[in-house]
C-alpha cells in the first residue's frame, strides 16, 4: 500500500506546491505606453515692414580714374610721387624737360611774325601790280590806235596784250594771297596754342585731392606721345561693382526709378563703411547685372579690392524674421499650439539682420497673429508632433530624434 500511495502523494504535494508558489506571485503594476514630447524652443512672431538683404561681393572701381600722359616726344625730367601716395589738389607730380619743349613753341612764333610781314608785303606789292596793270591796259589801247591808222603792226598790238594778260595775273594772285591771309593766320595760331598747350603740360599737377594709382615711367627716361607716366583716381569718388542676381534687377531698377535711397553695409579689413545704389547696369551675363554702389567720402579703400556687402532690398510689407532653423523644407514654419506642431506654408522672400545677426525673411498669410514659432530644428518634425516648450536658458536635447523610437 505505501508503495502504491507514496507516488500518489509526492504528486499531491507537488501540485500543492505549484498552486501555493503561483498564488503567492507578486504581481506586476502594468505598463501605460506614453508619447514622447519633444523638448523645442519656440518664439512669438508678428508680421511687421522690413528690409531685405542681398549678401554680395564687389569690387572697388574709380571710373574718373585719370591717366597722365606726355604730350609730346620728350624726356622725363622730375617724377615726384610714388605708387599709393596721397597728394592734394594742385600738387606737382611730374615735369618734363623744357628743352624738348621751347623749340617748337620758338618756331611757330617765328612763323607767326613771318605770316604778318608778308601780308603787309603783300598789301604794298598790290598798289603796284594794279599800276602796272593799269599801264598795260594804256599801252593795249595805244598799240590798237597805232594799227588803226597802219602805223603800227600786229604783233606790237599782241605784245602789248600779253603785257596785259601778264600784269592782270600777277594782281589776282596778289589778291589771293591777302585773302589767304586770315586762313594762315588762324592756322598759325592754332598752332602756337598747340605749343603753349604743350609747354603748360610740362609741368603735370594733380587735378584734385587723389591717390596715385601705379606709376609707369622713371625720371629720365625717354618718353614717346601719349605714353602714360601714371595714374590716379579721386578718393572722394570710390564706386563698389557688384553681380546682382537677375532676379533681383527689376525690383531695384523700380526702387531707383521711385527715388528710394538703397545702401549696403562694406565690410572691409575689420571695419564698415556705407554704399550708396546709384545704378544698374543695362546688360545681363551668366553671372548677373552689374551694380554700381557709391562709396561713403571716408572709405579709405585701394582700388581693385574685393569687399563684400549686404545690399538692401525695397521694403517688404507683412513680412516674419525667423532664425533659420525655424525653417523646414524650405517652404514651411511650425506653429507650437497647445503642446502640439501645426505646419505652416511660408513664402520665403529673402534675408535680414537683425540685431547683427542674418535672419531668413518669410511671408506667412496663414499664420495666427499671436502664434509661436517653432524655432528648434527637429529633422523628423510633422504635423501634430507633442513637444514640449522649454525657456532660453534650458538646452533641447541634441540628440537626433530620428534614432529614439522607444516609448518612456
Amino acid at each position: 500500500m505505501l508503495r502504491r500511495v507514496l507516488p500518489l502523494l509526492i504528486l499531491a504535494f507537488a501540485v500543492g506546491g505549484f498552486v501555493w508558489l503561483k498564488s503567492t506571485r507578486p504581481k506586476s503594476i502594468p505598463v501605460m505606453p506614453q508619447e514622447r514630447a519633444w523638448r523645442v524652443q519656440a518664439q512669438p512672431v508678428s508680421a511687421a515692414d522690413h528690409r531685405p538683404e542681398l549678401a554680395l561681393f564687389g569690387r572697388v572701381e574709380a571710373p574718373d580714374r585719370v591717366r597722365l600722359t606726355a604730350p609730346v616726344s620728350g624726356r622725363l625730367l622730375e617724377l615726384l610721387v610714388r605708387d599709393g601716395e596721397r597728394v592734394q589738389e594742385g600738387s606737382l607730380l611730374a615735369r618734363l624737360d623744357p628743352r624738348d619743349l621751347e623749340p617748337r613753341l620758338a618756331r611757330v612764333r617765328a612763323e607767326l611774325e613771318q605770316e604778318s610781314l608778308r601780308y603787309a608785303h603783300d598789301q604794298e606789292a598790290l598798289k603796284d601790280e594794279r599800276e602796272l596793270l593799269e599801264l598795260a591796259r594804256k599801252s593795249v589801247e595805244r598799240a590798237d590806235k597805232v594799227q588803226s591808222r597802219n602805223l603800227g603792226t600786229a604783233s606790237d598790238v599782241d605784245q602789248a596784250r600779253e603785257q596785259l594778260a601778264r600784269a592782270r595775273l600777277a594782281v589776282r594772285l596778289r589778291e589771293q594771297a591777302i585773302a589767304e591771309h586770315p586762313a594762315r593766320l588762324a592756322a598759325l595760331q592754332a598752332s602756337l596754342a598747340e605749343a603753349e598747350r604743350d609747354a603748360s603740360r610740362a609741368e603735370m599737377h594733380a587735378p584734385f585731392d587723389a591717390r596715385i594709382g601705379t606709376v609707369d615711367a622713371a625720371a629720365g627716361e625717354q618718353l614717346q606721345p601719349n605714353q602714360t607716366i601714371l595714374t590716379l583716381y579721386p578718393l572722394d569718388d570710390l564706386y563698389l561693382r557688384a553681380k546682382v542676381p537677375g532676379a533681383h534687377a527689376a525690383e531695384l531698377r523700380r526702387a531707383l526709378a521711385a527715388g528710394e535711397r538703397l545702401e549696403a553695409r562694406v565690410n572691409f579689413a575689420g571695419r564698415e563703411f556705407t554704399a550708396v545704389l546709384e545704378r544698374i547696369s543695362g546688360e545681363a551675363d551668366a553671372r548677373g547685372v552689374d551694380a554700381l554702389l557709391h562709396l561713403d567720402t571716408d572709405a579709405d579703400m585701394p582700388l581693385g579690392a574685393f569687399v563684400d556687402l549686404r545690399l538692401q532690398r525695397p521694403s517688404a510689407a507683412d513680412t516674419i524674421a525667423l532664425p533659420f532653423a525655424a525653417l523646414h523644407g524650405g517652404d514651411r514654419v511650425f506653429s507650437v499650439a497647445d503642446g502640439r506642431l501645426q505646419a505652416v506654408p511660408v513664402e520665403r522672400i529673402g534675408e535680414v539682420s537683425v540685431d547683427g545677426t542674418t535672419q531668413v525673411l518669410v511671408r506667412a498669410p496663414d499664420l495666427a497673429a499671436d502664434a509661436r514659432v517653432l524655432v528648434t530644428h527637429l529633422p523628423n518634425a510633422v504635423q501634430g508632433l507633442k513637444v514640449e516648450e522649454v525657456t532660453g536658458t534650458d538646452r533641447p536635447p541634441t540628440e537626433s530624434p530620428i534614432a529614439e523610437r522607444t516609448l518612456d
